[in-house]
């Protein structure tokens, strides 16, 4: 089975970092930092901290596991996550210099539900679990959403 792993990533501001993917004859969507986990990779944990520093160029706190999805061949688990530092710039993911992969921009997003509605966030169900604890009142990293 597949295992990626991917952040709700929370800036200091109460914001998240998304990633914009253009691709061509595709519609413009939205996904949250994050990838396979290797098998060199000590955790998943590693796996998540290795993906924000190669995407973002980043450094995060983990703070909990917060949803996973799991299909026949795939297992997505979502954390959530302080953001501590990135730059876009300085990414390193093997993914940016492959042909025929798209654009890739980094985004910060309000972390409301008008936030996410103003995008279209993949896969549905963790844009549908994140309305659900916005609407919830528990937004904050502090709250653990």
């Amino acid at each position: 089975m597949i295992e990626r792993v991917r952040a709700v990533l929370v800036t200091t501001d109460d914001t998240m970092l998304v990633i914009r993917r253009t691709r061509p004859g595709i519609p413009e969507y939205w996904v949250l930092p994050g990838g396979g986990v290797e098998p060199t990779d000590e955790s998943r944990e590693a796996a998540l901290h290795r993906e924000i520093h190669e995407e973002i160029a980043g450094r995060a706190d983990i703070i909990r596991l917060l949803h996973t999805m799991e299909s026949d061949d795939e297992r997505q688990l979502f954390y959530l996550a302080r953001v501590a530092t990135w730059s876009f710039d300085d990414r390193t993911g093997p993914e940016f210099s492959a042909e025929g992969r798209g654009e890739y921009a980094l985004e910060e997003i309000s972390l409301t539900t008008e936030g996410l509605d103003g995008i279209d966030l993949k896969p549905e169900e963790i844009a549908h679990v994140l309305r659900g604890v916005i609407s919830a009142g528990s937004v904050g990293v502090e709250a653990s959403l």
